[in-house]
């Protein structure tokens, strides 16, 4: 009896193992079941959340040039303010930061360039230089130019003085080459296309210098004293409004010694005491 006993037992217990192990096993399905049930949604919507991040960053490109933006509120456009390429090795960068990322695209500046030899000014339209704009609106409240003097006087070809290296201080202002700047360079804006050709740049304009390179403009300006040849593709900031006779007089004193096929340093120094960005 006792082994027949021991017998039931064994099987019963086997039994309720039996069970326990069923009842786990569809618990543990149940379970994988949800989680791919959850795991499915995540994905849906890290799948719609890409979406929307794809659309956004695309929508914010600047002149459609592949580089993500920040968002920007009405009356705003977004900037991309580059590290400059030199990676901190050109001694002749002033490093003052980099202006806010979104800037406004409305309204008017009225840029005033204090010289020694009097007041050069022109008007900047928002609408069409947000980001040179607000470059110089931010380079002047840090006192960028002050000081600095015009370095480069081109005779032939084209014509025109250029400025805004902040290098170009004292005498060693004979001594630069050129390089100075800020520690970022940004995107061109503005850029004349329409104009016929070899007339996108005429007298009394004023245009950003830049390299070969695109998005590569930075704190230089060029002033044309007469109409330059040149191909659009330097940033156009407007016209002189008043001053420009200054430039013509420093153009009319020539090159100090050392200039190449009418390029080189101006004989008459034109030093820019102060520059100033106020609303228009």
């Amino acid at each position: 009896m006792s082994s027949i006993k021991d017998r039931q037992q064994r099987a019963a217990a086997r039994a309720r193992l039996e069970r326990e192990m069923a009842e786990r096993a569809a618990g543990a399905k149940k379970r994988r079941q949800t989680l791919t049930i959850v795991g499915s949604g995540l994905a849906l919507l890290l799948v719609v959340a890409g979406s929307v991040w794809l659309v956004s960053t695309l929508g914010s490109d600047d002149e459609g040039d592949g580089t993500q933006t920040v968002a920007s509120k009405p009356g705003e456009t977004p900037c991309v303010w580059n590290p400059d390429s030199s990676g901190g090795q050109n001694p002749m960068i002033k490093d003052v930061g980099t202006p806010p990322p979104s800037v406004p695209n409305v309204g008017t500046r009225v840029m005033t360039i204090d010289t020694n030899l009097g007041p050069i000014t022109t008007t900047l339209d928002l609408s069409k230089v947000p980001c040179a704009g607000a470059s110089f609106e931010f380079l002047a409240s840090k006192n960028f130019f002050d000081g600095s003097k015009c370095h480069r006087l081109v005779t032939e070809n084209i014509h025109v003085l250029q400025c805004g290296d902040p290098s170009a201080r004292g005498a060693g202002y004979r001594d630069t080459d050129g390089t100075g700047g800020p520690s970022y360079r940004y995107a061109e804006e503005n850029l004349p296309r329409t104009a016929p050709e070899g007339q996108a740049y005429p007298k009394g304009s004023i245009a950003m210098a830049k390299t070969q390179e695109a998005s590569s403009t930075g704190s230089q300006f060029f002033i044309n004293y007469e109409a330059s040849p040149l191909p659009p593709q330097y940033t156009l900031l407007g016209t002189i409004s008043s001053g420009l006779d200054i430039v013509e007089k420093v153009a009319k004193a020539g090159h100090l010694p050392g200039a190449q096929q009418g390029d080189g340093k101006p004989k008459q120094e034109l030093v820019i005491n102060k520059l100033t960005v106020a609303a228009g």
